[in-house]
């Protein structure tokens, strides 16, 4: 089977942007990755587009023009972007077409994400007792993973001070400034054991991706990023996720190790064939546990991996080049393409004082959502 090719990418910075609707930032990505092709909007034949609270995507035709081409809607949590980037290869493998858009976009609120129990099937009192509020469970599963595998504070304070100092060189990031370990760790507490700055906040931004075939990308003259794999999956048994009301006494594998197992299946690698890699950093604690759940280290090895700095830029593998969400915020829609957007920009040589260096030629995405879906992406140069 032929490769499904990544051959435009375009993104809306993120952030807060005053008076721009986030259909509006959506429509600016597609833009900039039709003019980054070289291809114009009549030119796609299909979208699959991912929002949770700024509306419908396929609305966006009236901006871009009505072509008639198949747009079809997702809303997967914060998985959604990467979701939608999972339909549309799948739309191209199977040969029903061979180029289109993955689009994400989203325009939050200030404060925390406001999800309601019955959304998720769960009773009123989980709601009551403040888990539907992420950051009281992310703080608690944290704690447990520190507890059972020797992780110390200091470092998921190390993991902020590696996504501030990334977001500083990242263009599109919202938080551009470097923040010291000292300040992470003595910040006002949110939810123990994560102060302020360990914690990504909801935000705005858009992004979007064309993809094409092998043979539409050759035909275009256009040098692609391959899209080795793309896999999403929901939680196994015995998993602990995201509004999960009770966990089971026999643990059982997580949705990330499923789709991580599956997209190195795919893709005929390993965790070792890697050179950069976003990872899931809704708060410091993510990306600490997602590093173990994706294969790159065994669990309570971070505390080596973040004190050796082989997670930065020019380490062993660099993860959350741009920042992660923890510097670019969250908007949900798009989070999970702006880390596919991230990698390819890396692919390409263009990554700027945030280059990896060493011209790496693979790179791993992996984003996570509620109610416990993960979906993963391997590109190749």
């Amino acid at each position: 089977m032929s490769d499904v090719c990544i051959i435009g990418i375009g993104i809306h910075p993120f952030g807060r942007t005053e008076g721009v609707a986030g259909i509006d930032q959506g429509v600016f990505a597609v833009r900039t990755a039709l003019r980054d092709a070289g291809l114009e909007w009549r030119d796609m034949q299909f979208a699959y587009g991912a929002s949770d609270a700024a509306g419908n995507p396929d609305t966006m035709v009236d901006r871009l023009g009505l072509t008639g081409l198949q747009f079809v809607n997702v809303r997967n949590g914060c998985a959604a972007g990467g979701s939608a980037l999972f339909a549309a290869s799948s739309a191209i493998r199977s040969g029903e077409y061979d180029i289109g858009l993955a689009i994400g976009f989203d325009k939050h609120p200030r404060g925390a994400f406001d999800a309601m129990p019955a959304e998720y099937n769960l009773p009123d009192w989980y709601g009551e007792a403040g888990y539907m509020v992420t950051t009281q469970f992310f703080a608690c599963k944290i704690a447990r993973y520190m507890h059972d595998h020797g992780i110390g504070r200091d470092t998921l304070g190390r993991v902020s001070v590696k996504a501030f100092a990334n977001g500083t060189h990242a263009p599109h990031a919202w938080r551009r400034e470097p923040v010291d370990l000292e300040t992470v760790l003595s910040a006002p507490m949110v939810s123990d054991p994560y102060s302020k700055f360990m914690f990504c906040s909801p935000a705005e931004g858009g992004v979007a991706l064309i993809l094409a075939s092998e043979a539409k990308a050759r035909a275009l003259g256009i040098a692609p990023i391959r899209l080795k794999a793309a896999a999403m999956r929901t939680r196994p048994p015995g998993s602990f996720e995201v509004f999960a009301p009770s966990i089971d006494i026999a643990r059982g594998g997580t949705a990330t190790r499923t789709a991580a197992t599956a997209a190195f299946a795919q893709a005929g690698i390993g965790p070792e064939d890697i050179a950069v890699a976003q990872l899931q950093d809704t708060e410091a604690g993510a990306e600490i546990m997602h590093m173990a759940e994706n294969g790159f280290c065994a669990d309570g090895a971070q505390e080596e991996w973040l004190a050796n700095g082989w997670s930065a830029i020019d380490g062993r593998l660099p993860v959350n080049t741009d920042g992660g969400c923890l510097a670019c915020g969250e908007p949900i829609g798009a989070s999970g393409l702006r880390q596919v957007y991230e990698n390819v920009v890396q692919l390409r040589g263009t990554g700027g004082a945030r280059q990896v260096p060493g011209t790496p030629r693979t790179a791993y995405s992996h984003v996570y959502g509620a109610p416990g879906v993960s979906a993963v992406t391997i590109l190749e140069r």
